[in-house]
């Protein structure tokens, strides 16, 4: 697989996880696409699917049904050692706990070359202190990652993800333990590489993170329910999904428009906001549609029971 500009694709993405005692659809349905060189950030409340998502775009995990591809590579196709070499080469993954990403007893360059030692990559030092200088880390390259702070290591710990030279990087709470400065820098680092050419997919609860990336997906009870999409990046979006425009956000977001996802059926999913602005029962009440122009206006529909009230 190419490992420039690398484009995703899912489609009515289903993932089930099943016990003895009970079963979890941690995915029901969920469509996405990302363009190549892309720089987005997928929100949602604990449980929604997203770190599901993400492990099934690394080759952690593979889906129960659906179609995903990356890079134009039908993943569910890849035998197990392809699928070893798409993890080693093709993506790069940073954890919200660097721990995961670092080796204590190695020095902050031995760290950024081990990945290197099993694709057998040549010039491993030359490339591994361009990455350190990357992040800013030059001048740690002979520290040990426990004599770092955390927000450096979590930059080691990009500088780690990147040295087989991925497209696509993932990066599931990259912001979650660190301060407001670091997380600047951070955040700084994954808009180098997206002018890299590199497509960069961040997990985050961090809605600030939404004014230093071109588009937020928002997922909800395993599903899209609706995106965030910097107004300069819109004409390029609606070229992906179909989307229908629900209206401007705040000051504090006057950068980013709100859509709500259109699925291949036509499904949407209602904000919740206005679900309970409308006190709409799901299984029970019914919501009316009518087209006035170019928009479609929605309403609760009136019953029996409410006429009488």
């Amino acid at each position: 697989m190419e490992n420039i500009n690398l484009a995703v694709s899912c489609e009515n993405l289903i993932k089930l996880y099943k016990t003895k005692d009970f079963e979890v659809m941690a995915l029901q349905g969920l469509d996405l696409e990302v363009e190549a060189g892309e720089l987005m950030a997928i929100i949602g409340s604990s449980g929604s699917g997203k770190s599901t998502l993400l492990n099934i775009l690394g080759g952690l995990d593979r889906p129960t049904a659906g179609k995903i591809s990356v890079g134009g590579v039908d993943m569910l196709k890849l035998s197990d050692h392809d699928l070893v070499r798409y993890k080693r080469e093709s993506v790069g993954f940073v954890w919200q706990n660097s721990a995961r990403n670092l080796v204590p007893f190695l020095t902050v360059q031995e760290n950024v070359e081990l990945p290197m030692i099993f694709t057998k990559a040549k010039q491993r030092r030359e490339h591994a202190k361009m990455l350190l200088e990357l992040v800013g880390l030059s001048n740690k390259r002979k520290s040990k990652t426990y004599e770092l702070s955390g927000g450096e290591q979590q930059r080691v710990a990009i500088a780690i993800a990147m040295a087989n030279k991925p497209g696509l990087m993932l990066a599931d709470e990259p912001t979650g333990s660190v301060d407001t400065h670091t997380t600047g820098i951070i955040m700084d680092i994954f808009q180098e590489l997206q002018k890299q050419g590199h497509t960069v997919i961040i997990v985050t609860h961090d809605l600030q993170i939404s004014k230093r990336v071109n588009r937020v997906v928002a997922i909800r009870d395993g599903r899209n329910s609706s995106e965030y999409v910097r107004r300069s990046f819109y004409a390029d979006t609606l070229n992906l999904v179909g989307t229908l425009q629900r209206k401007e956000l705040d000051d504090e977001h006057d950068e980013h428009d709100e859509l709500l996802t259109v699925d291949k059926v036509g499904r949407v999913q209602l904000p919740q906001d206005y679900i309970k602005s409308l006190e709409i029962t799901g299984g029970k009440d019914k919501i009316t549609a009518e087209l006035e122009g170019d928009k479609i206006l929605l309403s609760k529909a009136r019953t029996a029971d409410t006429n009488d009230q």
